[in-house]
C-alpha cells in the first residue's frame, strides 16, 4: 500500500494546481523571479533559457560582560547558489538545474564547523506525445565537497566528505506538465548507486553502504516533484520532492528527499530566505549517543542578506 505513495501524490499534487489561475502564475513569476521563467520556450520553434540566483546570508553577535550569559562572539555565513538551462525545440524539452548550498559558523564556545552542504545536479530530457505529457528520462547526482562531523557533548565523529556520500540516480517514466510552475515525474523503472568513496567512512558500513564496500546499488520505483509557486507580492517558494522504493529490498520503506526554498525579496540587491530540508533513507544509520538506527534528518535555515540573478 505505501508504495502507492510513489503514484498517489504526484497525482494529488497535480489535481490541486489546476485551481491555480496560469496567466496570473505566469505574470507574477516573470516579474518576481525571471530565473525559473521559461515562457520563452512557449513562443519560439526553439529556444535556450538560462540564468540563476545568487543569494549569500550572514548573521553575527558579539557579548561583553552580558549577564545572561551566551557567546562572545558567534557568526554565521550561508550561501545559496541556482543555475538552470532549457531548451525546447518542436516536442522536446531539455531540463538542467544545479543548486549548492554551503553554511559556515564559527563561535567562541563551539569553534569553526560548516552548518549546510550540498551539491545537487539534475538533468532531465523529455518528448511531448499528448499535451502535458512527456515520455523522459532523468539523471540526477548529489553529494557534498567539505568534510562534515556529527557534534556531540564530549566529540565528534568523522560523517561526510565529497563522494561520501554521493548518489546517481538514473529513471525513464512520465513526466506531467500541467504548467511552466509545476511538474511530476514517475518513473517504474529506477537505477540508484550509493557511493561511498572514503575508506574511513566505508569501514564503518555507512549510509547502507555494506561493510567494506565502497558502492550499493539499488533497483526500484521513483518519484520526483517539482514546484515553483510565487506567494504574494514579493514572495516566491522552491519546493522539490523525491520518494524512492526499493522493489527489492523492504520496499514499504520509502527514502524521502525534500528541499523547500523560500525567497522574501526586499529590493533588487537583499532578500531574506528560509529554508527547510527533510530526508529519511531507512539505509542511513544515524551514528551517536541514541546508537544506529534510521531517523527523520531536518535542516533549517533563516538568512538575510545579499541575492543577485545571474545569466
Amino acid at each position: 500500500m505505501r508504495q502507492l505513495l510513489l503514484f498517489v501524490i504526484p497525482a494529488l499534487t497535480a489535481f490541486s494546481s489546476f485551481s491555480q489561475d496560469d496567466i496570473t502564475v505566469k505574470k507574477l513569476q516573470s516579474e518576481i523571479n525571471r530565473s525559473v521563467n521559461k515562457t520563452a520556450a512557449d513562443t519560439v520553434p526553439w529556444t535556450w533559457v538560462k540564468g540563476g540566483t545568487i543569494n549569500l546570508n550572514g548573521t553575527q553577535g558579539t557579548l561583553k560582560n552580558w549577564a545572561a550569559g551566551g557567546d562572545k562572539f558567534a557568526m554565521a555565513l550561508n550561501s545559496y547558489i541556482n543555475y538552470y538551462l532549457f531548451y525546447r525545440k518542436g516536442k522536446a524539452n531539455w531540463d538542467n538545474n544545479l543548486d549548492f548550498n554551503f553554511g559556515y559558523l564559527q563561535s567562541t564556545s563551539a569553534g569553526s564547523r560548516k552548518n549546510d552542504d550540498r551539491l545537487d545536479v539534475l538533468s532531465k530530457y523529455g518528448y511531448n506525445f499528448d499535451g502535458r505529457w512527456f515520455l523522459s528520462g532523468l539523471f540526477n547526482f548529489r553529494t557534498q565537497l567539505f568534510d562534515g562531523y556529527s557534534y556531540y557533548d564530549n566529540g565528534r565523529d568523522f560523517s561526510s566528505t565529497f563522494l561520501s556520500p554521493a548518489y546517481f540516480l538514473l529513471a525513464a517514466g512520465f513526466d506531467y506538465k500541467p504548467t511552466a510552475n509545476f511538474s511530476a515525474f514517475i518513473s517504474p523503472v529506477t537505477d540508484r548507486l550509493v557511493v561511498v568513496a572514503s575508506k574511513r567512512l566505508a569501514a564503518k558500513g555507512a549510509y547502507g553502504v555494506p561493510i567494506g564496500r565502497n558502492s550499493y546499488n539499488e533497483f526500484g520505483a521513483f518519484s520526483s516533484i517539482n514546484w515553483v509557486q510565487p506567494i504574494g507580492e514579493n514572495v516566491l517558494y522552491k519546493g522539490r520532492t523525491d520518494l524512492f522504493s526499493n522493489y527489492f529490498e523492504n520496499p514499504w520503506n520509502i527514502d524521502l528527499f525534500m528541499t523547500n526554498y523560500f525567497t522574501f525579496k526586499i529590493n533588487r540587491y537583499f532578500s531574506a530566505t528560509y529554508n527547510l530540508d527533510v530526508i529519511y533513507d531507512d539505509d542511513v544509520k544515524l551514528f551517536g549517543k541514541e546508537g544506529k538506527s534510521p531517523g527523520l534528518q531536518l535542516k533549517s535555515l533563516i538568512g538575510l542578506g545579499f541575492s543577485m540573478k545571474i545569466k
